[in-house]
């Protein structure tokens, strides 16, 4: 569908790094020349791809300097990793302090939610998904121009022997239903959409990280999903003519149907639609209550495939999202501030959504996304910006109150 910029009120993940899965417990035995010196070797002298490259390949891979000595070399020089046959060196921490950066960063590369066009690889899930993204800015348009029925409503409550004023208040409502059915409607297809991104953003044999670096123009579909997501349910909860009118619609149906009247809407929106609307309408969040339903379905029905494969998924963008937001040369890649809305958004939908697929949820200390630091990121922009965005990781996370939290993570939230 193109830019997201543009949407009402709104705004729109860089070649990775290793991560903290990279090997830190290589061991070191003595050999009988005696000890060997440890050269120091800097960090910034080990390419990422060398990196990649040994990632599992221990110690002496990265400090090639280095002479092993034999066991009965070491056992004369004591210390605490001396043996009776011989010692261990465990230089774990010692890897762990050179690779900082790589290894604490996370994925690092470049999502361009801008420019990202869809390759030939991508180009049938992208169509299906495409199809439906160009019917959102529609739904948004007409959602925020929601203006309801309430004084005809009123009206017709007060008088209720009044035919005139009854027919006038059916008429006003009898069209928003409508709307109302096509926006359901749209969620459900928004449902498969959503199903065909995760069967290709979590398929064998590439790992998240990488799915999302070479299928950037089905991540960015992705992010638009979840940006319209928090974009609709912020309208939606903001408006409470919307349940208004639908449950004027539903008592005025009944009482016709004990009355033994057929009006002409119940043809359009029949009792079991009815039903279903009202479920989804009920919600605080019906969007994402449908993408959250639709991800744990997803999982469910796939079940060769480990959880951990699509919330990873999740977890991998906010933590892209994140780095492209904290780091000066990425967000200097945004030509305008509403791709940098854009990116705050998906960040924290991304996480809202993992927060009700992963057992544990986001706050948990074993979580994959970095509360803290996405929560810093929100706090260091406007507070216009991103007030409304703090608040939907306070009122629509389903974890936050957990036990598991820190107390550090509630304080940002406060």
């Amino acid at each position: 569908m193109g830019s997201p910029v543009g949407w009402p009120g709104e705004s729109r993940l860089v070649p990775a790094g290793w991560g903290p899965g990279a090997s830190a417990g290589a061991v070191w035995r003595a050999a009988p020349t005696g000890s060997a010196t440890l050269a120091s070797p800097r960090p910034a002298s080990l390419p990422a791809s060398r990196n990649r490259k040994h990632r599992g390949a221990g110690t002496a891979a990265l400090f090639p300097h280095a002479r092993p000595r034999s066991r009965e070399g070491a056992a004369g020089a004591g210390g605490r990793g001396a043996r009776r046959g011989g010692c261990r060196f465990h230089m774990g921490n010692l890897l762990k302090v050179l690779t900082y950066n790589e290894l604490d960063q996370g994925p690092n590369f470049f999502l361009d939610f801008e420019n990202a066009q869809p390759t030939e690889a991508e180009t049938a899930v992208w169509n299906q998904v495409n199809a439906v993204l160009e019917e959102a800015q529609g739904v948004l348009a007409e959602l925020q121009s929601y203006t309801g029925a309430g004084q005809e409503i009123r009206e017709a409550i007060q008088n209720p022997g009044d035919l005139r004023l009854q027919e006038r208040a059916w008429s006003a409502v009898c069209p928003l239903v409508a709307k109302l059915k096509r926006f359901y409607e749209f969620s459900l297809r928004l449902e498969n959409a959503l199903r065909s991104l995760l069967e290709a953003l979590t398929s064998p044999p590439y790992a998240p990280t990488q799915h999302l670096e070479r299928e950037q123009a089905l991540a960015k579909q992705f992010a638009e999903i979840l940006h319209f997501t928090l974009s609709f349910d912020e309208l939606k909860m903001t408006n409470p003519a919307i349940q208004n009118d639908f449950s004027y619609y539903r008592r005025t149906i009944s009482r016709n149907r004990i009355n033994n009247l057929q009006l002409d809407a119940e043809s359009e929106v029949n009792n079991e639609m009815a039903n279903r609307m009202s479920l989804f309408y009920a919600e605080a969040t019906p969007m994402l209550k449908t993408l959250s339903n639709a991800t744990t379905k997803f999982v469910s029905e796939n079940k060769t495939l480990p959880i951990e494969d699509t919330t990873d998924c999740l977890s991998t963008m906010a933590c892209v999202c994140r780095v492209m937001l904290e780091t000066p040369e990425y967000r200097s890649r945004f030509t305008n501030t509403e791709t940098l809305l854009f990116c705050m958004r998906v960040m924290v939908g991304v996480i809202i959504l993992y927060d009700h697929v992963h057992p544990v949820g986001a706050f948990a200390k074993t979580s994959k996304i970095d509360m803290k630091g996405c929560i810093k990121v929100l706090k260091d922009q406007p507070s216009t910006s991103t007030e409304g965005l703090l608040n939907a990781l306070r009122y629509t996370t389903r974890h936050l109150n957990d036990d598991t939290t820190s107390k550090q993570v509630r304080a940002l939230l406060q």
